[in-house]
């Protein structure tokens, strides 16, 4: 007798590993993983602890031991995703932080997407917030990207200049390819330079309305130490990718922008004694991902969702 048909609600899905890292956050990231456990297909997953002194790694091995643990003996910040990435052995890898989930279904559709298109090196997700259940304000401007379509190309979605890493699956072999998170810029816009690099090599980056995550924003978040850290980390990305004239509008814009109290001038401080490996590991964009790049600063600067004001 033959055997029945597989129910693609069902199948285990074989193409995705899911990455989380958490940082003392032991409640919030329970939440997440029992909602990835009971995804009904089943991806693997590897949980990175960066080092949390809150009994996080013994809840994973007592609640979750089908999930892979990686127990980091100190805060390595994005670097967590580049260790779990040297373990992941599928095609594809979807990032989640501790305080996001992937709705049943978006990973096999994100899977597919990549698939079918081979010229794509990530998929950034539609963004739930909650528990209002709303639209992050992110999406509108995932969705109106000004980045043309290149021509001839089949992309599966707008295309972007950067990712979400709590909310984008990405090619593996691409991640691997440019290096993955830079250790320097640790956390906090972190993604910029792995996209920016990621275009240098010809990816694309897309975003799919159909690709659905969910976000409840942690309440344990440092606001201050996030903006901080995210200030220099912009600061970094720009001087090391952008042209001079690109590099300077937006450190101008970028001091302007930002409260003017001493966490901001802590950033550029910061920024500031980075110089000399700036300049050591300098190497401009290609003309065609720049030309993108010079199209998002006027949505950049207009924006409500990506402003340092914590």
């Amino acid at each position: 007798m033959a055997s029945p048909p597989d129910n693609p609600a069902t199948t285990v899905e074989k193409r995705v590993t899911v990455v989380v890292i958490t940082h003392n956050r032991r409640e919030e990231l329970a939440r997440t993983l029992h909602r990835l456990a009971t995804l009904p297909n089943r991806p693997a997953v590897i949980v990175v602890d960066n080092g949390s002194r809150d009994g996080t790694a013994g809840f994973v091995r007592r609640e979750h031991p089908e999930m892979a643990l990686i127990a980091a003996d100190r805060n390595l910040g994005a670097v967590g995703r580049n260790l779990a990435a040297r373990r992941v052995k599928t095609p594809y890898i979807a990032f989640c932080d501790d305080d996001t989930w992937w709705e049943p279904g978006a990973l096999v559709r994100a899977a597919d997407l990549l698939d079918s298109h081979a010229n794509v090196a990530a998929i950034t997700g539609h963004i739930v917030v909650e528990p209002e259940g709303r639209d992050d304000p992110i999406v509108a401007e995932l969705r109106d990207s000004p980045i043309p379509r290149p021509p001839g190309a089949r992309l599966p979605g707008p295309p972007l200049g950067s990712i979400l890493a709590g909310a984008s699956v990405l090619r593996t072999s691409a991640f691997r390819q440019v290096g993955g998170f830079n250790p320097r810029l640790w956390l906090g816009g972190e993604e910029e330079l792995l996209a920016m690099d990621l275009a240098a090599r010809g990816w694309w980056l897309c975003y799919a309305p159909d690709v659905m995550v969910h976000h409840e924003p942690s309440t344990r978040r440092e606001s201050t130490v996030r903006r901080r850290d995210g200030i220099r980390n912009t600061l970094w990305t720009t001087w090391l990718r952008r042209p001079v004239t690109s590099a300077l509008r937006r450190t101008v814009w970028l001091a302007g922008s930002v409260p003017r109290d001493r966490t901001s001038a802590t950033g550029f401080l910061n920024a500031l004694r980075g110089v000399p490996w700036v300049l050591r590991e300098r190497r401009v964009l290609p003309a065609r991902v720049e030309a993108n790049l010079r199209l998002l600063e006027t949505p950049q600067r207009t924006s409500t969702a990506r402003r340092y004001v914590g």
